[in-house]
């Protein structure tokens, strides 16, 4: 495609402008200002500050530690022949410890073992006298119609001694044994307790 473009312009601008211009501009100002301005500050300040500290400090410090701790010791038999009983306490508070231990006799293993003995000695009579000191023998024979030897004599002699002293009865003097160790036992356990208390009021 094949394309010719020709062109002519002719311009022709004539532009007369005549301008008059007059400003006045007149200001007047006038400014009558009368200031009174009277400021009167008082200020009174009266401060009384009275502190009075007083501080008192009592410290009293007091450190209670209890003692060694009371351990009941430890006691040995003797032996198997020896017919004992052992025995231990111990009593501990804030301020006392206490403790101990120790023996005591079995009066019938001793009777069983010496009656024993004397058996195998041949003493019968005498080993057969031994175990009557017991009530519970003593009864056991009388009631087998055996009574117990008394003073070398033996069965219906030894009977009729036993009924002409009936206080040396085992069965009577077992009794009165009894009544005394109850008595015994009171009294130790009176004591036993006030001393309890007294150890546990310190």
């Amino acid at each position: 495609m094949n394309q010719t473009t020709d062109s002519n312009v002719n311009q022709t601008v004539n532009s007369t402008s005549n301008v008059t211009s007059n400003n006045t501009n007149t200001n007047v100002n006038t400014n009558n200002t009368t200031s009174n301005n009277t400021n009167t500050n008082t200020n009174t300040n009266n401060n009384t500050n009275n502190n009075n500290n007083n501080n008192k400090s009592d410290i009293r410090q007091e450190i209670i530690s209890p003692p060694p701790s009371a351990i009941a010791p430890t006691v040995m038999l003797g032996g198997n022949d020896t017919c004992t009983v052992t025995y231990s306490a111990a009593v501990q508070t804030q301020i006392l410890g206490a403790s101990g231990g120790g023996h005591v006799r079995d009066l019938n293993c001793e009777r069983l073992k010496n009656s024993k003995t004397l058996y195998n000695m041949g003493m019968k009579v005498a080993a057969v006298a031994l175990m009557c000191q017991d009530a519970s023998v003593y009864r056991a024979m009388e009631m087998a119609g055996t009574p117990c030897p008394f003073d070398g004599s033996i069965g219906v002699e030894a009977k009729e001694k036993w009924e002409l002293n009936p206080e040396l009865q085992p069965t009577n003097i077992e009794q009165e044994t009894r009544r005394n160790d109850q008595m015994e036992g009171a009294v130790k356990g009176i004591l036993g307790a006030g001393i309890m208390v007294l150890l546990l009021g310190l």
